[in-house]
């Protein structure tokens, strides 16, 4: 009687197990990328959002469209908003400063630029124009 209850006891776990390998239960992939790597894992997606929001202060509808017909929420691979745009081409400059001028070690760091460099936290970034 015991073997019986051990084995089914194994089969529900192997039936559970392989149940997780299943398409349905794989993260869906982020589609619609144009600037980040289209292998990023979802986790490090959002904290790349993330550093977005705290670098601009600014929350994920500056960015994104809202869900059309009324849906509530946001439309993550949606173009409509202007301001996505403007954000990809904000990484792909950014990109271009630090391979052009900080791709050498400096007292052992590799130092850079980041949205954070220039918006400290706005929306706007700040500078300060020289006559």
């Amino acid at each position: 009687m015991n073997r019986k209850i051990l084995i089914i006891f194994a089969l529900c776990g192997l039936v559970v197990g392989l149940s997780a390998f299943q398409p349905g239960n794989q993260p869906e992939k982020p589609k619609n990328l144009k600037v980040l790597p289209k292998n990023i894992s979802q986790e490090d997606l959002e904290k790349t959002m993330r550093a977005f929001n705290v670098a601009l202060g600014v929350k994920c509808g500056h960015c994104h469209a809202p869900k059309a017909n009324g849906e509530r929420g946001l439309d993550f691979v949606s173009d409509a908003n202007p301001m996505k745009n403007v954000a990809r081409e904000m990484m792909k400059m950014t990109d271009k400063i630090n391979k052009k001028h900080f791709k050498h070690e400096h007292e052992g760091l590799i130092k850079n630029i980041s949205c954070n460099t220039c918006h400290n936290g706005k929306a706007e970034p700040f500078t300060i124009v020289k006559n």
